[in-house]
C-alpha cells in the first residue's frame, strides 16, 4: 500500500516562519527561543517527512513502506470497519492469526487504513509489521470489562497499584521476535480519560494497563506513529533486547492524567530512543528494572540505552528519569541532545533504601532546560514500596554520573543532589554548565553526601562538596566536605 505525501502545508509553514523571524530577532531571549523552535520544528518535520530514513522534499512523492514484508493485508480484509463505533477486536485477531502462519516466509504486514478503529486489547505476533496509515487511529475501548487481566509483573511482586492481577495493554506482545509498529504518523489512542477518572475515584480493583506493552521479546522497532492518552504507562518494553523507538510523538494532558509515563524501558538491554516528542502527565521517560525485593530476585538490569534528540515536557514529574524502580540495576545509559521545557524537573535519578541494585555509568550531555523548576535531581529517599517485605538494608549504589554541556534559562534550582549517609552519590562530574536563573535564592546548587568534581568554570557556582579542576583537568582545590548538607527544601 502506498500513499502520496501532501507537502503544501509545509510550504505554508516555511513562509510563516519567515514572517516570525524578525520579531524574534528583537528579543533578548532570541537564542533560547530559536533553539526551542528549531527543536520542536525538527520533530514536527521528522514525524511527517521521514519514513524509515528517507527524506521527502519538493514535490509530492510516494512514501516507501518501511520494513516491507513478503505479504501485506488490510484490516478491512478481515472485516474491520473504521467508523469509531464498530468493535474491531475480532478483525485484529483474525489478521494476527493469519500473519502468525507466515513466519517462515518472513511474516506479513497489517495495514490499518484511514479511519477510527475501535478495539479491545489484542496481541501481536512475531515477524509482523503493524502499519498505521495517515489519519488512521486505533481507539482503545473504554469499558474495562473488555480488558483482560494478567498476572503481575514478576519483578514488581503484584499489580503496581493493587495486589493481584493487572489489566493488560491495548496492544500486547510476549516472547516475540522481529516486530515493527510504524506508519505514516497514524495514531494509537488509549482514550484514557475514563481510566484516569476512575483511578482518582478509587473505583478500580486492578492496576491500569499500558497502551503498548512488549514483553520478553527482541528486535522491536516502533517508529513514525503517535501514541496518546494511555490509561497508564504509554509504551512499556519489559525485559526486551534490541529495541528501537524513533520518530514517535507521545501525548497526554500535562495535568490530571496520572502515571501516563511516555516510555518506560524496564529491564531492557541494547535500546535506542531517538527523535521523539513527548508531553505527558508523568515522566517523559523512566528507566526501570524492578521494585525492591522482587526486582532484586528477578535480577534483570536495564543497560546499554541511548536516548538522543528529544523534546520533552513533564509538568508533574521529570523529562528523563531513572527509577525509582531500579532494583535490578541500571547502567551504561547515555542521554544527549535533550530539550526539556515547561517542566517541573528536567532529569532525575530516584531511589531509596530497600531498592538495592545500582545506577552507574550514566552520561548526560548537551542538555537544554527552558522554564524548568529543577534542572538536575538525584533523590535517595523516594520511599514507596510494594509491601512491608522489603529489606531496609538493601541499599542502592549510585556512581559514575557525568553532566557535560548543560545550558538553559528560567531555571529555579539548577542542581539538587540529595545523597545520604547510607546512600552517598559518588564520582559525579560537571563540565561546561551555564544555566540562567529565575529564583534568587542562596542555595541553588544543592548537595548532600556527594563526591565528585567540577572541570573548569560553571554557572551557577557549584557546592563545596565537589573537587575543583581547571580546563586541563588539573586539580585546583580538593573538597573535604563531601558530607555537608546544603538541602533546604524538597522537590
Amino acid at each position: 500500500m502506498v500513499e502520496i505525501l501532501p507537502l503544501g502545508r509545509f510550504s505554508h509553514q516555511r513562509l510563516e516562519l519567515k514572517r516570525w523571524v524578525p520579531a524574534f530577532m528583537s528579543s533578548h531571549k532570541t537564542l533560547f527561543m530559536v533553539l526551542w523552535i528549531a527543536a520542536f520544528a525538527s520533530v514536527f518535520v521528522w514525524q511527517r517527512n521521514i519514513v524509515d530514513g528517507f527524506w521527502v522534499f519538493g514535490r509530492a512523492q510516494i512514501k516507501p513502506i518501511p520494513r516491507l514484508r513478503p505479504v501485506a493485508f488490510n484490516l478491512t480484509d478481515f472485516g474491520g470497519v473504521g467508523d469509531g463505533v464498530t468493535l474491531n477486536t475480532e478483525a485484529f485477531e483474525r489478521a494476527v492469526s493469519a500473519i502468525s502462519k507466515l513466519g517462515k516466509r518472513g511474516g506479513a504486514q497489517l495495514n490499518v487504513p484511514p479511519g477510527r478503529w475501535l478495539t479491545a486489547p489484542f496481541n501481536l505476533t512475531s515477524h509482523m509489521t503493524l502499519f498505521l496509515a495517515e489519519d488512521a487511529e486505533i481507539l482503545g475501548i473504554q469499558d474495562e470489562k473488555y480488558w483482560p487481566l494478567m498476572p503481575p509483573l514478576p519483578s514488581y511482586g503484584y499489580g503496581r497499584e493493587h495486589p493481584g492481577p493487572r489489566y493488560g495493554s491495548l496492544i500486547h506482545g510476549q516472547n516475540l521476535k522481529d516486530v515493527t509498529i510504524t506508519g505514516h504518523n497514524g495514531t494509537i489512542n488509549g482514550q484514557g480519560q475514563t481510566w484516569w477518572k476512575k483511578y482518582r475515584q478509587k473505583v478500580l480493583n486492578h492496576t491500569r494497563g499500558p497502551l503498548v506493552q512488549i514483553m520478553w521479546s527482541s528486535d522491536i522497532l516502533i517508529s513514525n506513529i503517535t501514541l496518546r492518552d494511555s490509561p497508564f504507562w504509554t509504551l512499556h518494553p519489559y525485559d526486551c533486547k534490541n529495541v528501537t523507538i524513533r520518530n514517535v510523538t507521545i501525548l497526554a494532558p500535562i495535568f490530571e492524567a496520572p502515571n501516563t509515563d511516555g516510555i518506560d524501558p524496564d529491564s531492557c538491554e541494547d535500546m535506542v530512543i531517538e527523535d521523539c516528542y513527548i508531553s505527558v502527565g508523568d515522566d517523559g521517560i523512566a528507566i526501570k528494572s524492578g521494585w525492591d525485593q522482587y526486582g532484586i530476585a528477578y535480577g534483570r538490569p536495564s543497560m546499554n540505552i541511548l536516548i538522543r534528540n528529544l523534546v520533552v515536557r513533564s509538568m508533574v514529574s521529570a523529562g528523563i528519569s531513572i527509577g525509582s524502580e531500579m532494583s535490578g540495576g541500571v547502567s551504561n545509559v547515555t542521554v544527549e541532545n535533550l530539550l526539556v521545557w515547561g517542566s517541573r524537573r528536567a532529569v532525575r535519578i530516584k531511589t531509596a533504601p530497600g531498592r538495592g541494585g545500582y545506577v552507574r555509568h550514566i552520561t548526560y550531555r548537551n542538555l537544554t532546560f527552558d522554564n524548568v523548576r529543577v534542572g538536575i535531581v538525584i533523590k535517595t529517599d523516594y520511599n514507596e514500596h510494594p509491601d512491608d517485605g522489603y529489606d531496609r538494608k538493601a541499599l542502592p549504589v549510585l556512581e559514575d554520573i557525568s553532566f557535560t554541556s548543560v545550558h538553559g534559562q528560567g531555571v529555579r534550582v539548577p542542581v539538587r543532589i540529595h545523597g545520604s549517609e547510607e546512600i552517598p552519590v559518588r564520582n559525579v562530574t560537571f563540565r561546561d554548565m551555564s544555566v540562567g536563573l529565575t529564583y534568587k535564592k542562596k542555595h541553588i546548587f544543592q548537595c548532600a553526601f556527594v563526591e565528585g568534581r567540577v572541570i573548569g568554570t560553571i554557572f551557577p557556582a557549584p557546592c563545596e562538596n565537589l573537587d575543583r579542576y581547571d580546563e586541563q583537568e588539573r586539580l585546583v582545590k580538593r573538597s573535604f566536605t563531601q558530607n555537608v548538607t546544603d538541602i533546604d527544601y524538597d522537590f
